[in-house]
């Protein structure tokens, strides 16, 4: 798939074929502590520190591997009383039986890790394949459009977002949808998904914006207001969101924006917020509909680029905890005339870097560019 999209990372744990080299460490300190006691003074014992080994094995090896070491150690501990003659005194005994039990609890909570790991991996995995289903990838091109999204896991990545993102062809052009999900968890993913399936069924009838997102709104309230929802985050579950209709031959685009973090416009270097004159409701909170909640209009020549985007995105926060900068970063990131992949995979990348590598909300962008007409799309 030519889009960055991003799956939940594995977990923090070293895989084997990674960590290959590291194996030598411990067989060197078992090696090296072996005959530096062998050639010291009867009356120094460096034995002991040979259940170092095991102990450090534990931090990047499996179970398996952790056991095996303990053996060499306690096998090499052995060899040293056996060179020394002292097999039998009680010094020898007594190291010999901390450094079985020692490698026994090191081999058992090892192997405890290694089950939370499965669990977990069992758990992202689930996690993913549901919310692949929920959020369908969007084509490269609709129409005179190209398209490329991102979806950036939080560093929590058993717990499932609600950030979502969808696009209906209609007759005479095309219908975004931006949107987020207050709330965590299979509860958030359901909320997404009956937007998400409202927005598909109702976005090809090419209803005006006013009324598609009253008609949204209408089914994502009757959803939370389910006897099978309770709890306090159930109570106050709303989805910020933004309507866009791009049409095909004029030069314009309609947004609708409830609640939602507005979005961006580049043309020829330049980034400009399409913040709304006045906000709508967001969806599924049970308030009169306010009539001066109207469309705005916007250019949107042929080679200018829009950005959709989640506060995963503009909320990510670097070391000092500072935000990251969407639209003071993209004029410094991104040249003229890039093609939206290319576009996410630099954004992504700029993200990353600020969040030193891990982002505390899940990230959802969908950029959107018309392309010149007789002008091929290269990536």
């Amino acid at each position: 798939m030519r889009f960055p999209w991003s799956r939940p990372r594995e977990g923090t744990g070293w895989s084997w074929q990674s960590n290959q080299g590291l194996v030598a460490i411990p067989i060197v300190l078992v090696l090296v502590i072996t005959v530096a006691d062998v050639l010291s003074p009867p009356d120094v014992h460096l034995g002991p520190l040979l259940v170092v080994a095991p102990a450090l094995t534990a931090s990047f090896g499996s179970s398996r591997l952790t056991a095996l070491i303990g053996i060499l150690a306690t096998g090499a501990l052995f060899t040293i009383a056996a060179v020394r003659n002292s097999i039998f005194t009680s010094n020898h005994e007594s190291q010999l039986v901390a450094l079985i039990v020692i490698s026994v609890f090191t081999v058992f909570f090892c192997r405890l890790r290694e089950r939370h790991n499965t669990e977990l991996k069992q758990v992202r995995s689930v996690a993913e394949a549901a919310q692949e289903v929920v959020l369908h990838p969007l084509p490269e091109r609709i129409g005179p459009l190209s398209v490329a999204f991102l979806y950036e896991a939080a560093a929590d990545q058993a717990r499932i977002g609600g950030d979502l993102y969808a696009a209906v062809r209609t007759r005479g052009g095309t219908r975004l949808l931006i949107g987020d999900v207050r709330g965590k968890g299979l509860m958030a993913l359901d909320d997404a998904d009956l937007l998400l399936g409202a927005f598909r069924s109702a976005a090809h009838r090419e209803l005006p914006l006013e009324a598609l997102q009253a008609e949204l709104d209408a089914v994502v309230t009757w959803g939370l207001a389910q006897p099978n929802r309770h709890g306090h985050d159930a109570e106050e579950s709303f989805i910020t969101g933004a309507l866009i209709d791009v049409p095909d031959h004029e030069p314009r685009i309609s947004i609708l924006n409830s609640g939602h973090p507005a979005p961006l416009r580049l043309r020829d270097g330049r980034v400009t917020m399409l913040s709304p004159r006045r906000y709508a409701p967001p969806f599924g909170i049970p308030l009169p509909q306010d009539p001066g909640a109207a469309p705005d209009v916007y250019d949107f020549a042929p080679g200018d680029l829009l950005l959709l985007y989640t506060d995963g995105v503009t909320e990510a926060r670097d070391t000092a905890g500072d935000f990251y900068p969407l639209a003071e970063r993209l004029p410094d990131i991104v040249p003229g005339g890039m093609h939206p992949f290319d576009l996410l995979t630099v954004l992504r990348e700029d993200l990353l870097r600020h969040a030193s590598g891990s982002l505390g909300d899940d990230a959802a962008v969908v950029a959107v560019r018309r392309d010149i007409p007789g002008r091929p799309r290269t990536v």
